[in-house]
């Protein structure tokens, strides 16, 4: 470890060498662009039933329109909620190994404080 390495460069590095393999990762990119293609469909149903609707005096067709757009509706929200899902995913995990890496780094500091206090004899580490 040089000098001049910082602590982001050490914890990319540390996660490096743990190699640790996600299997889910190409199914979780799958359902990740399956929820923006629901969310864009669901907007292009819900915008073709409003000109579907307002082109025509026929209440049948209307009635249709308007089931295509509950359905668009619904799709977007489906396809929010797996995109939301799956993004906040990659940013959690990531977060928890963060984490992880700053609980260690500060057991191993207490460790080492302790270790240096009790080598000098002076008082007892509290506890």
């Amino acid at each position: 470890m040089t000098s001049t390495e910082t602590r982001a460069d050490r914890f990319v590095s540390e996660l490096a060498v743990l190699k640790i393999p996600d299997p889910a990762a190409a199914r979780a990119g799958l359902w990740l662009r399956l929820g923006v293609a629901l969310m864009a469909l669901g907007l292009v149903l819900v915008v073709s039933a409003y000109f579907i609707s307002h082109n025509t005096g026929d209440q049948l067709v209307q009635n249709d329109a308007l089931t295509l757009g509950l359905t668009g509706v619904a799709a977007s929200v489906v396809g929010s909620a797996l995109f939301l899902r799956y993004s906040l995913t990659g940013f959690l995990r990531f977060w928890m190994a963060r984490q992880s890496y700053d609980l260690t780094l500060l057991a191993d500091r207490l460790l080492e404080r302790d270790i240096r206090h009790d080598l000098t004899g002076t008082d007892a580490a509290p506890r």
